[in-house]
């Protein structure tokens, strides 16, 4: 049976299966309003998603080894993924259940309301902080050091070509992976954190002038900032980045990609600030201050700020996803942080030619998705906070 046929035969077969699950539950309750009102696509996610729970518990008990003695890829990422969600969520449990019992009134409160999402992206937020502040005293080796054996399998094993004193391998020149991936996390996260506080004063102070303001201030800013917008972030970024390395290059041009991409990242916080700040700028007690004589410092940063905290709490998340990932695929295409700096997105770029022995060494093609890997939770992570963060602002009750 060929992938096509075998993938539409599935497909009918849940769909059927959602009408069958509608027509059961309708016959044995009586055609109660839950199931009597179920609209047909109701019932086939239900059944789709039977259907993918069990496709996991089978691909999950088959072998991982093929009949013809090679190692099953496919098996051993399945499990490896399925046993990295069941720590996560064990760890965000005991995590949540701590953050109920200890620390002040307020943060007990915020766990006691929390869901398990939140606390895991919290949980690993902390983490990742804690590697990027602390990576000199975590990491076993240091992030330039090149050792005389390279290409050293995952998992320290000598028997497989590993060796305990690298856990997690080696790449091509001879670098301890797991330091790297440490110092990845000061590199890749620190310079995304920073390059989003700066686009935030920037777009932030921008926005809020142009609201305070408005009249030709406003005009000038905001078609500047259209402007900016009309052209794809990510192609702009590549744009500047290349004419700089012409003037600068190792470090200076790391600080000239951050300049950049703040500065173009800015635009959208810049749109956000100003339409919070348009809503504000209306309010009794801005035009209270104004007739007491208030100038425009104290305006912005003790009237409006305070005021759009919560928005723009929200929009700093979204913001550094973005820029996180930005920043990654520029160093993937050679145009980010600059070596010998460890980077996830570089670490992903030199270390991908080892998905290509996935077939009989799983273990080496993990190699680049430990990088790829560390990306997607960090994302994953912040957007679990940011969407927590933004139902508590809304107001808006379970």
């Amino acid at each position: 049976m060929s992938g096509w046929t075998f993938f539409l035969t599935a497909l009918a077969g849940v769909a059927v299966a959602g009408w069958l699950i509608r027509f059961a539950g309708q016959q044995a309750t009586g055609n109660k309003p839950y199931f009597r009102d179920m609209p047909y696509a109701v019932a086939f996610g239900y059944a789709l998603a039977a259907a993918l729970m069990l496709g996991g518990v089978w691909l999950y008990l088959q072998p991982a080894v093929t009949e013809a003695g090679t190692p099953s890829a496919s098996v051993l990422y399945f499990r490896w993924a399925v046993h990295g969600i069941a720590v996560g969520a064990a760890a965000a449990f005991l995590f949540r259940l701590l953050g109920r019992s200890v620390g002040t009134g307020a943060t007990r409160k915020a766990f006691r309301g929390m869901p398990l999402t939140a606390s895991f992206g919290i949980l690993v937020i902390l983490v990742y902080a804690v590697l990027a502040i602390f990576a000199g005293l975590i990491a076993p080796h240091g992030q330039e050091q090149v050792f005389a054996q390279a290409n050293v399998v995952p998992g320290g094993n000598p028997a497989t070509g590993g060796n305990p004193d690298f856990p997690l391998g080696t790449d091509q020149i001879g670098r301890d992976i797991l330091s790297r991936l440490i110092y990845g996390a000061q590199n890749t996260v620190g310079i995304a954190f920073a390059t989003t506080v700066l686009a935030f004063v920037l777009g932030g102070s921008l926005g809020f002038l142009a609201a305070t303001l408005q009249g030709w201030t406003d005009q000038i800013l905001s078609r500047a900032v259209d402007v900016l917008m009309a052209i794809p972030s990510l192609i702009f970024s590549l744009l500047l980045i290349t004419v700089a390395s012409a003037w600068v290059s190792g470090a200076g041009l790391t600080v000239a990609m951050v300049v950049i991409i703040a500065v173009i990242d800015s635009t959208r916080v810049f749109r956000l600030a100003r339409a919070v700040g348009m809503n504000i700028v209306v309010m009794d007690y801005i035009e209270a201050a104004k007739l007491r004589g208030e100038g425009l410092p104290y305006l912005i940063f003790k009237e409006i700020l305070p005021n759009a905290t919560a928005p723009l709490l929200a929009e700093f998340g979204l913001r550094f996803c973005f820029v996180f990932l930005t920043i990654s695929a520029l160093s993937f295409l050679g145009l980010g942080i600059q070596p010998p700096l460890a980077d996830w997105g570089t670490m992903v770029k030199d270390l991908a030619a080892f998905i290509n022995y996935a077939a009989f060494a799983p273990q080496i093609a993990a190699a680049p998705l430990l990088a790829a890997g560390a990306i997607a939770l960090l994302t994953v992570a912040v957007n679990f906070v940011v969407d927590w963060m933004l139902h508590r602002s809304s107001g808006l009750k379970e």
